[in-house]
């Protein structure tokens, strides 16, 4: 605490003095994740997986055969995090790829962003039969819901824990790292020109949503808060809204009834395809 208390105090200075080598500095820093180890839990799914290399060296795990399911991890996240999830749908009969990010695992790339993430969907979906659905994590789940308005297809789109603006996102990094406003101006047009799109115009509010969806939120998530959720299905008129009174950021991935509410889903879509591939 004392630590962050002296970094808020030296970039409030810094932003004054040099606004834009500040800027640029935390840009790079926002968009570089550390590559963290799996947990022992999640080994014995890891040694049970396929590991396959999808174009432009996109590496993916693959479990299971069927209807076929892709997973988006959040940032300085890993697909084996769906350990719980990945299970329950392989014991129900669909085949499941779950991606590393850009810049995140096996694949390439040392910078990552929310738009890349959206475009490895696009690449994965091009290599990949028909989707019977994409499920997202934190960024994962905004990539998914941002790689639909880039011509993503899929019968149904799985959100969990995911922001509905990447301006807040950006605004609260900046806030939170102490940034005054002119070097917070400049972060954001940063980021914005590294990822190659306006920031306002990642936002769900601004998106035509025409699959059926499921929206899942911790109600003490730290990080994200319960409160995204809410716009995200306000936005989403084929949506389903689940809010578990506990789980935080990472731990509703294990939750049997996120589960349960993803299988349950699915299985609507299975008994109406033409309504859900019409998107």
């Amino acid at each position: 605490m004392k630590q962050m208390t002296w970094v808020r105090g030296v970039n409030a200075t810094l932003g004054w003095v040099a606004p834009q080598l500040l800027a640029s500095r935390l840009r790079e820093r926002f968009m570089t994740p550390r590559n963290l180890p799996p947990r022992d839990w999640e080994l014995p799914l890891l040694a049970s997986a396929e590991r396959i290399t999808l174009r432009f060296g996109l590496s993916a795990l693959r479990w299971g055969s069927g209807p076929a399911v892709l997973l988006m991890h959040g940032w300085e996240g890993r697909p084996t995090q769906f350990a719980v999830l990945i299970r329950g749908l392989v014991d129900a009969g669909y085949a499941v790829v779950a991606l590393d990010g850009p810049a995140h695992g096996h694949s390439p790339g040392q910078e990552a962003n929310v738009v890349l993430f959206a475009r490895a969907l696009l690449e994965a979906a091009s290599e990949l039969p028909p989707l019977h659905a994409v499920i997202g994590h934190s960024m994962g789940g905004a990539s998914a819901l941002l790689a639909t308005q880039m011509g993503l297809r899929s019968a149904a789109l799985v959100s969990i824990a995911a922001p509905s603006r990447i301006l807040t996102v950006l605004r609260g990094f900046a806030r939170h790292m102490g940034l005054p406003a002119v070097a917070r101006s400049r972060f954001i047009r940063l980021v914005e020109e590294k990822a190659g799109m306006p920031a306002a115009h990642l936002d769900v509010q601004r998106y035509q949503l025409e699959l059926p969806g499921l929206i899942v939120h911790a109600e003490d998530d730290p990080l994200v808060p319960v409160s995204e959720a809410e716009l995200i299905h306000r936005a989403w008129f084929d949506s389903q809204l689940l809010r578990l009174p506990a789980g935080g950021h990472q731990r509703l991935l294990g939750d049997p009834r996120l589960l349960q509410a993803v299988l349950t889903l699915l299985s609507e879509v299975r008994q109406a395809p033409s309504r859900a591939l019409a998107s």
